[in-house]
């Protein structure tokens, strides 16, 4: 699995002095820029080729201010034209947050998928992980 670290920030905080719900998306998508650059090397959202289909998220306990927090992510399947990660933050050697998100290879200019290039499913299989 990747493996990226990120150190709350004080603004990330709700009024009950934990990490806001909204905040392990947006951590979840900063730590998937390696597996981005598998399509766009240079991360160049004119030259963009992914889009989501979906994503849930699953809390198991509070995340906090002050403290360390991992982020790991692998690749849970790869399909034709698409293909899953799967997302888990950890605090203080707890897991508190799991995610499971789908991207679609997509072709902006025909609107429509595109299947996976074989080397996009070399590049993924390096991240694989057990379901």
């Amino acid at each position: 699995m990747l493996e990226m670290q990120i150190q709350p920030r004080f603004q990330e905080t709700d009024a009950l002095g934990h990490i806001n719900n909204t905040v392990p998306a947006v951590w979840f998508e900063s730590a998937r820029d390696p597996l981005f650059r598998l399509f766009s090397p240079e991360l160049d959202v004119h030259d963009w080729h992914l889009i989501i289909a979906g994503y849930t998220v699953q809390f198991k306990r509070e995340l906090f201010y002050g403290q360390m927090v991992s982020i790991k992510t692998g690749v849970r399947r790869i399909g034709t034209s698409s293909f899953t990660l799967w997302q888990e933050a950890w605090q203080g050697g707890e897991l508190a947050v799991t995610a499971e998100t789908t991207l679609i290879h997509f072709d902006y200019r025909t609107r429509q998928s595109i299947p996976l290039s074989e080397a996009h499913r070399e590049g993924l299989r390096v991240w694989l992980v057990e379901s």
